[in-house]
């Protein structure tokens, strides 16, 4: 990072921008997939979908976000953190558009394929972009922002989508996923490049993929933070796709009696992100991490066992607090572990490829749920995060504060 940015008492008006645009995007990211979630019964009964294809839906979205990631995370290294962003959310928005125009299983899961490739290229790049603007002893804190981002979007999706779906149905609540795509692009047209990736751009000519391994300290590294990725977002799919429906099968509450009780888990989300950012920034990202990966066990758990409304609602907003709040440490933690030449493609690349992990975790908590119980598949979450545990014992490095290279 340059000197005038480490510095720097606090961020200027440019970093500010980026870091807005960056949440918008993360935002539209958030409520495009936790509307699929809520309208999947609805696509499958009037597209006569089975379960499979219908979880198979959430599944290539995130898939196509891998591809995304790679694609995308690589061009912004290349072209420019802001122009890439710009082409990732057109993809996005126009075929989240044709997914309402969607016939059958087919093309319905082609629209979404190429919808995930645009959100897939999204939030790695905005993650860079704020990570390379913002003071670095703010930056766990600003990173957690971008993921309080999503938790808007969610949030948003989980209060709308009831009231919404059943008057204009699943194809007019694609159409309203648009218009997150529309803020997004009319505020990033006024972000700027940072000055840190314009100095730096042309520093190296090596693939950027290839600087996520360039020795055996990088390539510990990666492992450590495709792991720790891909048991969030497992855990976090698994529970969100789901607990609608759980909440509804198993204690038959209505749709929007659901949309509040899972509305409230999200909240206790955005408060952990919250927080995460920060205890990153003032104790370390290891000890961080630590401490909510033991949370996530101990509470997943507890959730599973739990059976009256008002403990739901309140073991759901801590359990939340662990599960997905660790998202905010994401963007700081990659972003002190590469150069500025391949920074945009660690973050897009490494992330990603935990949301394509993820988007096995509907599937394998809907085959567990049937097969046993709800509480059988949440046993099975909890004992994830004990790999997350040893993922960052071992083989994470801590670099808080780190100049960035």
């Amino acid at each position: 990072m340059t000197s005038s940015a480490v510095a720097s008492p606090s961020p200027d008006r440019h970093a500010v921008r980026a870091l807005v645009a960056s949440m918008l995007g993360y935002a539209m990211d958030g409520f495009d997939l936790l509307i699929l979630g809520f309208m999947l019964p609805a696509i499958a009964a009037d597209l006569h979908l089975t379960p499979t294809q219908a979880g198979s839906l959430v599944t290539w979205t995130l898939v196509g976000a891998v591809a995304g990631g790679l694609i995308f995370g690589t061009l912004s290294d290349y072209y420019g953190r802001v122009k890439m962003l710009t082409w990732t959310i057109l993809l996005f928005a126009v075929f989240t558009g044709l997914c309402a125009l969607a016939q059958g299983f087919g093309d319905l899961l082609f629209y979404r394929t190429v919808a995930g490739i645009g959100l897939g290229g999204e939030f790695g790049i905005g993650m860079a972009l704020v990570a390379e603007a913002w003071p670095a002893r703010q930056r766990a804190r600003a990173s957690s922002y971008v993921g309080l981002g999503w938790q808007a979007g969610v949030l948003a999706a989980a209060l709308l989508t009831p009231l919404l779906l059943p008057l204009i149905g699943w194809r007019g609540m694609f159409a309203v996923g648009l218009l997150p795509a529309v803020v997004s692009f009319a505020v990033r047209r006024r972000v700027e490049e940072p000055a840190l990736f314009t100095e730096r751009r042309s520093a190296s000519r090596k693939l950027p993929l290839r600087r996520l391994f360039d020795d055996a300290r990088t390539a510990r590294a990666s492992l450590g933070v495709v792991i720790l990725c891909s048991v969030q977002n497992f855990g976090y799919y698994g529970l969100m796709i789901w607990l609608p429906s759980y909440l509804s099968k198993t204690f038959g509450y209505s749709l929007t009696k659901s949309g509040v009780w899972t509305a409230v888990t999200v909240l206790g989300m955005a408060l952990g992100i919250w927080l995460f950012g920060i205890a990153a920034d003032r104790f370390g990202r290891k000890p961080a991490f630590l401490l909510y990966q033991i949370g996530a066990v101990v509470m997943v758990f507890v959730y599973s066992n739990l059976t009256t409304p008002f403990a739901l609602l309140i073991g759901g907003a801590v359990m939340g607090v662990f599960v997905n709040g660790m998202i905010g440490g994401y963007g700081a933690l990659i972003s002190e572990l590469y150069p500025t030449e391949a920074r945009a493609t660690a973050q897009n690349v490494l992330f990603n490829i935990g949301r394509a992990v993820g988007g096995f975790g509907p599937v394998a908590v809907g085959a567990l749920a049937a097969r046993y119980s709800f509480a059988a598949a949440l046993t099975l979450l909890a004992s994830i995060y004990l790999l997350d545990i040893l993922a960052t014992l071992f083989l994470i490095p801590e670099r808080r504060g780190a100049e960035l290279q």
